[in-house]
C-alpha cells in the first residue's frame, strides 16, 4: 500500500506545512497584536476552508461516479491535467513567495482587524482554503491513478500530522527546520510525480476520445515485467509510469519534466545568490528559526511567540481600545455590546455547514440528473418493471437491480433481437445509467442473470422519425461457420510453417549460413500470419516466438529459444553449429503445435477481438523495433500481420457487411493505405529496418497504423456474443 500512499503522504505533508505555517502567522500575529479574543475568528475560517475542501473532494467523487465509463476517463484526465496545473503553481509560488510570506500574512490581519470579525474570517479561509482545494484535488487524482483510497488517504493523513507536529514545534520554537532545503527538496519530488500524473491524466483523455493516438504505443513491457514484484508497483504507484505508455504520454512526461525542473532548478539557483549583509539593528530584530529558514514561521522577527512572550510589545503597537482611550475618543462599545448579543457558535457553525449544505445540494441535484429519467426494474421477476412509452430522442435509463443475481441487461427490438444498449454486470442493489437513443419502433428489456434464464419484459412503441441505430446480436451459432473456415486456414499455415523450419534446420546443418537467413524470414511470416490463433497455441507461442525480454541473461540466457533465438544468433555471428540445436527444437515445437491445434479450444468470441489485437501488437511492438534481434525485418512481420488481418476480415465479412457495410469499407481503404507504405520499405528483397525509416514516413505508416485500429475498433462490439439464456 506505501507504493500508492508516498505520493499523496508527500502532498499531505507538503501542503500541510505550507497551511500550518500560515496559520501560525496568523495566530501569531493576533497574539501579538494583544488580540487574542479574535483567534476563534481565525479558527472558524480555517474549518471553513478544511469543509470546503472535503466538501469539494466528496462532490468529484460522486460526479465521476454519476458518468459513463467515457465521461468518467475524460473528466478523470481533465482534472488530472489541471491538478497538475495546480501543484505545478503551488511549487514555484511557494519558492517565489517563502520569504515574503510572513509579511504579507501580517499586512492581511492587520486590515482585517480593523474592518471587523467578518474579514478575519474570510482572510484566515482564503488563506488556508487554497492549500485545501490544491490537496482535495491531487489526492482525488492520485486515488484515481491508484485505483484505490485507502493507500492515498492513509498517505495523506500521515502527512498532515507529520506537518501539524512540525508547525507545533516551529510555533513553539522548540524545532528548527531548513524550510528552503525542505521546499527545494519535496519541489523536485512533487514535479517527478506531477509528470506521472501529467501521463496518466493524457491515457485518460486518449481512453476518453478526446486526445488521439489511443493504441500508438511507444512500449509495452507488460508481458515482460511482473505485475506483483514490489519494483512494479513502486514505479506504478510513486511514478504513474505503466508497463505500456502511449507515444503522447511520453512527450507530455518528457516535456513537462524538461521545461519545469529545468525552470525550477534555475530558480533556485538564482534564490541561492548571496543577498547583501543586513544591518547590525536588523539583525538583532530578525531571529528566524534557523539562519537559512525562508519562513518566519510563527512571526519569527518577534521576541517570542506564545502566550510567555506576548506581553512583550512595543508600545506602539497598542491594540485598538487603548489607542482610542488615550486620546480620549469612544471606544465603540456598541458594536461590541452587539457582537456579545449573537450566539458565539452562530458564525463557526454557519461557515462550515454552507460548503457541506453547497456540497449536498450538488450530489442531490446530480443524482436527479438527467430530470425525468425512469427507473427500471431488473431481476428474473421484474425485467422492465417501470417501463412505459420512451419519447424520441437521446433518452437515460436508470436500471436499478432489485434481484440477488448480478444481470446483463439489454434494450431490444423483441422482432429482431437487435440491441439498442447494454449494460454489463449490474451487480444487485446498485443503479446504473443506460442511454440510448429512441425513435420509432419496438423496444423491450431483456435481463439475464447469472446462472438463470433470459426475461423479456413487454414490448411498447416508440414514437418519432427515423430509425435508431441497433445491433443484430450475434450468437455462437453465427460465428461457428468463420470459426471453421479460420482454423482450416490455421492448419494449412502450420503445415506450411512445418516444412519451412525443417528448411531452416538443414540449412544450419549444412552450414549454409545466407540460406538460412532467408528462410528463418520465410518461416516467420508465416507463423506471423497466424496472428488470430495466438490465444489458442498456449505454451506452444513461448516457445516458439518468444523474446529476450525479463530473462536473466536476455538473449544469450538459456531460456531463450525460438524464431528469435535464432535470429540473434543468425544477426550477431553465431555459427551454424551453435544454432543448429535451437533450430531443431524450434521445428519440434512447430510439429508440437500442428498436432495439438486440432484439439485445442478456440473461443469463437476470440475471432473479432483479434480482428483488432493483431494490429495492436503490430503498433506495440514491430513499429517500434522492440522485436528486432537483429534482422531488421520488423516491417516484414508487420506485413505478414496485416495478411493474418485481412484473412481473419474475409472470414467474418458476411457477419459484418449484414451490421455495418460501411465499415469494411473504411477498414479496407485503410488496409490498402497501410499496405502501399509497407511496400515501399520492400526494395530488392530486403525490408529497410524501422529505425532506418525516415521520420515523415515512420510517421506515416504510425498514423495510418492507428487509424486503422480506430476503424477496427468497433468490429468487437459488433460482433460480440450478447447473452439470450
Amino acid at each position: 500500500m506505501w507504493d500508492d500512499a508516498f505520493p499523496s503522504f508527500l502532498i499531505g505533508l507538503r501542503e500541510g506545512l505550507e497551511a500550518g505555517l500560515i496559520v501560525s502567522i496568523l495566530v501569531a500575529t493576533l497574539v501579538r497584536a494583544g488580540a487574542k479574543n479574535r483567534l476563534p475568528q481565525v479558527w472558524t475560517g480555517v474549518l471553513a476552508a478544511i469543509a470546503l475542501a472535503m466538501s469539494f473532494g466528496a462532490v468529484l467523487t460522486f460526479t465521476a461516479a454519476s458518468l459513463s465509463a467515457t465521461a468518467q476517463e475524460t473528466f478523470g484526465g481533465t482534472l488530472s491535467i489541471i491538478a497538475v496545473a495546480f501543484v505545478t503553481a503551488m511549487v514555484f509560488w511557494m519558492r517565489r513567495s517563502a520569504r515574503s510570506l510572513s509579511g504579507e500574512i501580517k499586512e492581511k490581519v492587520t486590515g482585517a482587524l480593523a474592518m471587523g470579525s467578518g474579514m478575519l474570517i474570510v482572510t484566515s479561509f482564503l488563506a488556508v482554503g487554497r492549500e485545501g482545494l490544491e490537496t482535495a484535488l491531487f489526492l482525488w487524482t492520485t486515488a484515481r491513478a491508484a485505483g484505490e483510497s485507502v493507500g492515498p488517504m492513509v498517505g495523506a493523513g500521515i502527512g498532515l500530522v507529520i506537518a501539524a507536529g512540525l508547525c507545533w514545534g516551529l510555533y513553539r520554537r522548540v524545532l528548527k527546520i531548513n524550510l528552503t532545503k525542505f521546499f527545494t527538496a519535496t519541489g523536485v519530488v512533487l514535479i517527478v510525480i506531477a509528470a506521472g500524473v501529467l501521463g496518466y491524466g493524457l491515457r485518460d483523455l486518449q481512453e476518453g476520445g478526446v486526445l488521439p493516438g489511443k493504441a500508438a504505443f511507444a512500449f509495452d513491457i507488460s508481458q515482460s515485467v511482473d505485475p506483483n514484484a514490489w519494483y512494479t508497483t513502486l514505479v506504478q504507484g510513486v511514478l504513474n509510469l505503466q508497463p505500456a505508455m502511449t507515444w503522447l504520454q511520453i512527450a507530455g512526461y518528457g516535456a513537462y519534466l524538461a521545461v519545469v525542473m529545468t525552470l525550477f532548478v534555475r530558480g533556485v539557483r538564482t534564490a541561492a545568490k548571496p543577498a547583501p549583509a543586513p544591518r547590525a539593528a536588523e539583525t538583532k530584530q530578525a531571529q528566524p528559526v534557523e539562519d537559512k529558514q525562508p519562513v518566519e514561521a510563527a512571526s519569527t522577527d518577534e521576541k517570542g511567540t506564545g502566550s510567555e512572550q506576548d506581553e512583550e510589545k512595543p508600545a506602539e503597537e497598542k491594540t485598538e481600545p487603548a489607542a482610542a482611550a488615550e486620546s480620549g475618543q469612544d471606544a465603540r462599545p456598541e458594536p461590541a455590546a452587539a457582537a456579545r448579543k449573537r450566539p458565539a457558535w452562530l458564525v463557526p457553525v454557519a461557515v462550515v455547514a454552507v460548503p457541506a449544505v453547497i456540497a449536498g445540494g450538488i450530489v442531490v441535484f446530480g443524482k436527479s440528473k438527467p430530470a425525468g429519467a425512469p427507473t427500471i426494474a431488473v431481476s428474473e421477476k421484474e425485467c422492465g418493471k417501470g417501463f412505459t412509452a420512451p419519447k424520441p430522442g437521446r433518452q437515460t435509463f436508470q436500471m436499478q437491480n432489485t434481484g440477488d443475481k448480478t444481470s446483463e441487461v439489454y434494450l431490444v427490438d423483441p422482432a429482431s433481437n437487435a440491441v439498442y444498449g447494454e449494460i454489463e454486470g449490474l451487480a444487485p442493489g446498485t443503479t446504473r445509467d443506460l442511454v440510448a437513443t429512441i425513435a420509432g419502433g419496438s423496444y423491450a428489456w431483456r435481463c439475464v442473470p447469472t446462472g438463470g434464464k433470459a426475461v423479456t419484459s413487454a414490448a411498447v412503441r416508440g414514437s418519432g422519425g427515423g430509425g435508431a441505430k441497433a445491433v443484430v446480436p450475434v450468437s455462437e451459432e453465427d460465428l461457428a461457420g468463420p470459426l471453421r473456415a479460420y482454423r482450416k486456414y490455421v492448419d494449412a499455415g502450420l503445415a506450411k510453417l512445418a516444412d519451412q523450419t525443417q528448411q531452416l534446420s538443414d540449412d544450419l546443418a549444412g552450414d549454409d549460413l545466407d540460406a538460412a537467413r532467408t528462410d528463418w524470414l520465410t518461416a516467420h511470416r508465416t507463423y506471423s500470419s497466424l496472428g488470430a490463433a495466438y490465444g489458442t497455441f498456449e505454451d506452444f507461442d513461448k516457445r516458439i516466438n518468444g523474446r529476450a525480454d525479463g530473462l536473466p541473461d536476455g538473449p544469450k540466457d538459456k531460456d531463450f529459444h525460438g524464431f528469435h533465438r535464432i535470429e540473434y544468433g543468425l544477426w550477431h555471428g553465431a555459427s551454424a553449429d551453435e544454432l543448429t540445436g535451437p533450430a531443431k527444437q524450434l521445428h519440434s515445437d512447430v510439429l508440437g503445435l500442428r498436432k495439438a491445434f486440432p484439439t485445442q479450444d478456440f473461443d469463437p468470441g476470440d475471432l473479432p477481438l483479434r480482428s483488432h489485437e493483431i494490429l495492436e501488437n503490430t503498433l506495440q511492438f514491430e513499429l517500434t523495433g522492440d522485436t528486432d534481434q537483429g534482422s531488421g525485418t520488423n516491417l516484414a512481420t508487420a506485413d505478414a500481420n496485416l495478411t493474418g488481418t485481412r484473412e481473419l476480415l474475409d472470414v467474418l465479412r458476411p457477419l459484418i457487411t449484414k451490421r455495418d457495410p460501411q465499415l469494411l469499407t473504411t477498414i479496407e481503404s485503410d488496409i490498402a493505405r497501410l499496405q502501399t507504405l509497407l511496400d515501399g520499405a520492400h526494395h530488392d528483397g530486403a525490408w529497410t529496418p524501422v529505425e532506418k525509416l525516415d521520420a515523415t514516413t515512420r510517421q506515416k505508416v504510425n498514423g495510418v497504423t492507428g487509424q486503422l485500429l480506430e476503424h477496427l475498433a468497433p468490429v468487437p462490439d459488433l460482433l460480440e456474443i450478447r447473452k439470450s439464456a
